[in-house]
């Protein structure tokens, strides 16, 4: 079975602003299978930003139920994210996916997991995906030692890094911002 290995996603919260990137990296076994993945995606307008790590079609699958939570919601973004959370772990079939997301509006950064999990990073840094720890690591030193940095800036930095570091990710970023 070919084992898929792929993406780093970085979330930071910085100066009243929300940035959300990702590489472009996806990878089958030991070899680059695309550089150009977008692991990015607006909802509600734009006014929502997610970020998918692991299987794309299971990742595919949750942001499609994650939309229906907005919108049943309202556009609450931390209710919606519960709720998705809840059902995740509770649905047979939804239980099997594996993937996980960071969602972002204009004001909150969370982190949804297949296990229940919705968390909000302490930080304000929120990373998945199989160079999270190095983006995150660059993160919150940026946000430490570089505060005049804006949100995108530190998202940029801290991807370029990891793509340094993790074979798993690339220098071909996409960076968003919710309105």
């Amino acid at each position: 079975m070919t084992i898929i290995r792929s993406t780093t996603v970085l979330g930071v919260r910085h100066n009243g602003e929300i940035a959300l990137g990702a590489d472009g990296q996806a990878t089958m076994d030991k070899h680059v299978a695309k550089n150009n993945v977008r692991k990015i995606r607006k909802l509600q307008d734009g006014k929502i930003v997610t970020g998918f790590a692991g299987s794309t079609a299971d990742a595919f699958m949750l942001l499609d139920k994650f939309d229906e939570k907005l919108g049943g919601y309202g556009g609450n973004l931390k209710r919606a994210a519960i709720e998705l959370a809840k059902e995740w772990r509770k649905d047979q079939y939804l239980r099997k996916l594996e993937a996980m997301m960071v969602v972002a509006d204009k004001n909150e950064l969370l982190i949804i997991s297949g296990t229940g999990d919705v968390l909000e990073p302490d930080s304000d840094v929120a990373a998945i995906g199989s160079g999270a720890m190095f983006a995150q690591a660059a993160a919150l030193a940026l946000k430490k030692h570089a505060p005049h940095l804006t949100a995108r800036q530190m998202v940029e930095e801290g991807l370029h890094i990891a793509a340094d570091i993790c074979i798993y990710t690339n220098h071909n970023l996409i960076v968003e911002q919710p309105v």
